[in-house]
C-alpha cells in the first residue's frame, strides 16, 4: 500500500501563548510530533502520514496538501491550565470555540483544535467511547445521502452496508472513537479528517473531526469507555 507524507506550510506557532477561552491557559505545546523521531527534519506539523488507498487517491491527496490552506496555529495541540470538575482521562469537547480537552492530571489538559457540527447538525451531552477504529470505514446516514446524493457514487458494498472504505479519502481519516449513550449508538463520531484546513470551522454533520495527526495522539491515548462531554454550543 502507498505511503504519502504531506509537507504542510508555515512557521511553528510560539511555545507560549494566551488562550483561546477564559477557562483555561496556556502552558506549553504538547511534544513533539511522533514522526519527527523518525525524521528529525520534520516538525510536528511538517508531517501528516497518510496511508493505504490507492496510488491515484495518494497523488491526489498530495496535490491537495500542496494547494490547501494550513491549519490556523491557534488550533495546534497545545498543553493548557484547564479548570474541569471531569478527571483526568476524560475528553470534554467545547463546539463553540472549537477545542477538544483531554483532561490530565494536576489541573492541565491537552487542548486541541476541532471542527464541528454545522447548524443545525450539532449534538451535546455525555457519552463514552464504545468502539475505536483505525482507518475506519464510513457508512453515511440516509440523510447525509439526501443532502449530498452525488457521493453515492463512490459509495461499494462492504460487511456493514453500503459505504466507503477507509483510506485517505476518506472522510473519517486515520482514526474513530465511536460514541455511545449505554446500549445505544449516538451516531456521532470523534475522527480524523481528509480536510484538515477545516479544523476550527462548524462544517461537520454534527461529528467532531481533528486532523490525523491530533486523532492518532488522541486514539492512542484513549482506552474503550472514556467519558466524552461534548458542551452545548453556546457554551464557552
Amino acid at each position: 500500500m502507498p505511503l504519502l507524507i504531506c509537507l504542510a506550510q508555515g512557521n511553528e506557532p510560539p511555545v507560549q501563548r494566551r488562550a483561546g477561552t477564559d477557562r483555561e491557559r496556556t502552558t506549553a505545546r504538547r511534544g513533539a510530533s511522533p514522526m519527527n523521531g523518525a525524521m528529525p527534519g520534520l516538525s510536528r506539523r511538517a508531517a501528516i502520514i497518510v496511508s493505504g488507498g490507492s496510488a491515484l487517491g495518494a497523488a491526489m491527496s498530495l496535490a491537495g496538501c500542496a494547494t490547501r490552506p494550513t491549519v490556523d496555529p491557534a488550533f495546534l495541540r497545545q498543553s493548557v491550565a484547564y479548570e474541569t470538575k471531569e478527571a483526568a482521562g476524560a475528553i470534554v469537547v467545547d463546539p463553540a470555540n472549537h477545542f477538544l480537552y483531554h483532561v490530565q492530571k494536576g489541573g492541565e489538559a491537552i487542548r486541541y483544535g476541532v471542527g464541528v457540527g454545522g447548524e443545525g447538525f450539532g449534538w451535546s451531552g455525555v457519552a463514552t467511547v464504545h468502539d475505536k477504529r483505525e482507518w475506519p470505514d464510513w457508512y453515511p446516514t440516509k440523510e447525509i445521502l439526501q443532502r449530498k446524493p452525488e457521493i453515492r457514487s463512490a459509495l461499494v458494498n462492504l460487511h456493514g452496508g453500503l459505504g466507503m472504505p477507509g483510506g485517505p479519502e476518506n472522510p473519517l481519516g486515520a482514526r474513530a472513537l465511536y460514541l455511545w449513550q449505554g446500549s445505544k449508538d449516538t451516531l456521532y463520531r470523534i475522527h480524523g479528517t481528509n480536510e484538515p484546513w477545516t479544523i476550527g470551522q462548524s462544517v461537520s454533520a454534527g461529528c467532531i473531526r481533528m486532523i490525523n495527526d491530533d486523532i492518532v495522539d488522541l486514539y492512542e491515548s484513549t482506552p474503550v469507555g472514556t467519558k466524552v462531554v461534548v458542551l452545548p454550543s453556546g457554551v464557552g
